[in-house]
């Protein structure tokens, strides 16, 4: 199985809002899973584990922590790869904090498998965080930049 397929499962996921996909065939297997809190890619030959979190314990009567409330929408990465923030590292980087952006804007290249895809909004507003760093993996899922919507 090749990237390009395995972007093609990944877009039937999200245009048929599926949050699980696992295939195996003979010694290969791969599961895919998203949902709210970001998704995980795993590729795997072997047996697969999984442990359950347990949940964090809370004293009894004590308020709960108050988390702020944001209205930022992210922008999350649709692939397994490297980030970075600029078409070159001698060019300035697609956006910065502050830039407005419409869902054609290229946001940055994730290179996967030594190809730049060029990775798009999707959305318009203005980005308030730039949450991915510059040359770094990242997974599936994960959430590259904060962005309010306009």
């Amino acid at each position: 199985m090749d990237l390009k397929d395995i972007k093609a499962i990944i877009d039937l996921m999200k245009k048929n809002s599926i949050s699980e996909f696992e295939l195996e065939k003979q010694e290969f297997k791969i599961r895919l899973k998203r949902g709210n809190l970001g998704g995980q890619v795993a590729y795997e030959d072997g047996p697969v584990m999984q442990q359950a979190l347990a949940p964090a314990p809370v004293a009894l009567g004590a308020p709960a922590p108050a988390a702020p409330v944001s209205t930022d929408a992210e922008i999350k990465s649709p692939m397994i790869g490297t980030f970075y923030r600029s078409p070159s590292p001698e060019s300035a980087p697609y956006i910065d904090i502050g830039s407005e952006v419409g869902p054609d804007t290229v946001v940055c290249i994730i290179e996967a498998m030594k190809v730049m895809n060029e990775i798009k909004a999707e959305a318009r507003g203005v980005i308030t965080q730039i949450v991915a760093e510059n040359s770094k993996p990242v997974e599936f899922g994960q959430p590259l930049f904060k962005i309010r919507p306009l």
